[in-house]
């Protein structure tokens, strides 16, 4: 399991959470895996009570099916909930960066820029680790850029579904139009032309099921 530094002042709940929840999406714990309560706390080196709460809010959105007296499970990759984290990201990424293309400075595209020139030299020597990582980083900007983290912040947990199927596709299909994307939608930003950047975002937030046929013959057993 991947694991990473517990951050300053993070509680342990909210340590467990997010490890959990990393190790999901990038398939380390795999739909359809068990999660031992007592052997993640020996893990990350926390008592069974910060776990549990970590898994129970895991199940509130359905990522997670917990059982009295048994280990929890990862769920399976189930299309409604997917399709329900892409519409919640279409509705308000569109509308995020039509907000980008009248604040962005030039410095904030400049940020942008730095981000997309890593992407392509990650996509160019494929590291998909680092491609999932810039992917979120480029959508963060935006979110920062339009002055809506607290926005990015709770959209994040629906998001898990959409998510490990989009890092399954980065895994699966190298896919350089994510890529190209972003270069497009920075020269819309520039452009100030926010119609434009709304149909990138929407083209762009809508590829994965181009990915669908590829990942379910790939990982049938990881699908409902």
């Amino acid at each position: 399991m991947r694991l990473s530094e517990r951050l300053p002042r993070e509680t342990g709940r909210d340590y467990a959470f997010r490890t959990v929840k990393d190790n999901i999406i990038h398939l380390e714990l795999a739909p359809g895996s068990q999660i031992s309560e007592n052997e993640l706390a020996a893990e990350l080196g926390l008592s069974r009570t910060p776990v549990r709460e970590a898994l129970i809010e895991l199940s509130r959105v359905k990522i997670i099916e917990t059982h009295p007296q048994r280990k929890s499970v990862v769920s399976l990759i189930d299309n409604e909930l997917v399709e329900e984290a892409r519409f919640m990201r279409d509705v308000l990424e569109c509308a995020v960066v039509e907000q980008v293309c009248e604040k962005a400075t030039l410095e904030d595209i400049e940020r942008l820029m730095v981000n997309v020139r890593l992407q392509n030299f990650y996509l160019d020597n494929y590291y998909p680790e680092n491609l999932m990582d810039l992917d979120n980083e480029f959508h963060d900007i935006l979110f920062d850029i339009a002055r809506k983290t607290q926005i990015r912040f709770l959209m994040q947990n629906l998001s898990i579904h959409f998510d490990r199927v989009r890092n399954m596709a980065l895994s699966t299909v190298k896919n350089g139009k994510i890529v190209k994307d972003h270069e497009d939608l920075i020269q819309a930003i520039v452009k100030k032309d926010g119609a434009t950047a709304r149909e990138l975002m929407k083209k762009h937030l809508n590829r994965y099921k181009i990915d669908e046929v590829a990942l379910r013959e790939q990982y049938p057993e990881y699908f409902k």
